[in-house]
Parts: structure tokens; sequence; C-alpha cells
């Protein structure tokens, strides 16, 4: 499987810094090409969410170099995986937490991650960064770890109220500020022509996702350029429509 990608990041409208960070990854290996991308979403005080957001970037990155080889060699196991994953994001929970208590913010951060290894991709998400495919339509493949989420898994708030729901981005744990995290991981199968999407909310709360399948229709985007012009393209209607967070996407189509 080969790979065509494409990434755009904004500071937004109102924040003076951009505490997204962004990561992607390629490697050509005895398992054929490997792909790793991730979108992290930081929060903090005294703008300090970029410190939280870099952190988990950081590790995912060494992880690739330095782990990642080790597991294909001694045979990929999904189940390895998810403990490499977890033990990462514990220990980089930790050390956030350290660094915000020693200067006195509380800071944390989301992590959408994505793998390819042959023809399967592995997730690991914790927070509200998503990851969606876009096949014939727009799928989303992660489940945010808000409130109003789990208003909507008990029954008391429909999609629609959570969409304008005042709370809507309250998280129930974060990478860093949360005393437990328990990220969720999710599998699938890749094919030829598919495209991956990930995103931190601030790409996705003012429009539709009609409109980032209309956008990124893998029947029109065939090359990295027209990749690229999607991506800056909804991130500029993020902007007219007032979006006031950091705006961050990664776009990924499998050839």
């Amino acid at each position: 499987m080969k790979f065509l990608t494409a990434v755009h990041t904004d500071v937004g409208l109102r924040k003076k810094t951009n505490q997204d960070s962004v990561l992607i990854m390629q490697a050509d290996t005895g398992a054929g090409p490997v792909l790793l991308a991730s979108v992290c979403d930081g929060m903090g005080g005294l703008a300090k969410g970029e410190v939280a957001s870099a952190a988990m970037v950081r590790g995912l990155a060494n992880w690739f170099t330095s782990s990642l080889p080790a597991l294909l060699a001694g045979g990929f196991h999904a189940e390895q995986l998810r403990l490499d994953w977890d033990a990462l994001v514990q220990a980089t929970a930790r050390r956030i937490s350290q660094y915000g208590a020693n200067i006195h913010v509380d800071m944390g951060t989301t992590a959408a991650v994505f793998l390819v290894v042959g023809s399967d991709y592995y997730i690991m998400n914790v927070g509200d960064s998503r990851v969606y495919a876009l096949t014939d339509q727009l799928y989303q493949l992660t489940k945010d770890q808000t409130y109003v989420q789990r208003e909507i898994d008990m029954g008391r708030m429909t999609p629609d109220q959570a969409a304008t729901d005042p709370q809507r981005n309250v998280l129930l744990q974060c990478i860093g500020a949360s005393p437990v995290v328990q990220p969720d991981f999710f599998t699938g199968k890749l094919a030829p022509g598919q495209m991956y999407l990930l995103c931190c909310d601030g790409f996705r709360h003012v429009i539709q996702p009609q409109e980032i399948y209309q956008a990124m229709n893998p029947a029109v985007l065939a090359d990295e350029d027209s990749m690229h012009g999607a991506l800056v393209r909804l991130t500029e209607l993020n902007k007219q429509r007032r979006e006031e967070d950091n705006i961050s996407a990664i776009l990924i189509r499998t050839c």
C-alpha cells in the first residue's frame, strides 16, 4: 500500500498561539510501507497547551523510530501495539502532569493516532479529535470522549442537540489533566482509493459532514496538491463561520 498525504494547521481567529501538534511519518520496512499520523489538540493555561500536544507527538515519533521496527520484526501483533500505545500515553500523561504542577498550570492534550501496517489500520483516540474514513460517504471511526457523547449514549441528548450544547467541548479525559486515562482502540481494513481524515474539533465544529465529504470526495482528490487545497478551503470556511479555535487536519489517500 502506498500513500498520498496532506497536512494543514492554522492558529484560527482568536488564539495567539497554535496549541495543536500534528505528525505524519512513513517508512519502507520488511513488512512493506508503514505510515503513522496523529493530530493532538493541546489545552492549558498560559498558552501551555502546545507543550502538552508536542510532548505526545514527540513520544509517538520516538515510538515509530525506536519501537515499531522491533514490533514488526517480531511478527506484528495488534495486542502488543495496544500495550505499547497505552504505556506511551500513561508515561506522557505523567510527564505533562508533573510539568504542569511545577509551573502551577493545568494542561493536557487530546490524541487521534492512525497507523497503517500492511492492509490494516490501527487507531488510538483520547478526547475529541477524530479520525474519519471517506469512501462512498463520510464515516466517523473514532468516538468522542466527551460529556455530550456520554449524554447521547445515555439517551439524554440527540446529536443535533449535542452539536450546539454549551458543554460540547467538555472532555471526560485528556492526556495530562486527567487522573486516569483510558484510550480507545479501533482497527479495520484498507483498500486502494480510500481516504482518511484526522482533525481536531476546531476543524469540524461549524461545518457539516456532507460539506467535508463534498470537499474531500476520493473520486475528486487524486493528488497531494488537490488534497492540501481541500484542507485549506475547509479551514478558511471554518474561519468565515467564525470558528475561534485552532484548526488542524491531516488527509491520507491509499494507492
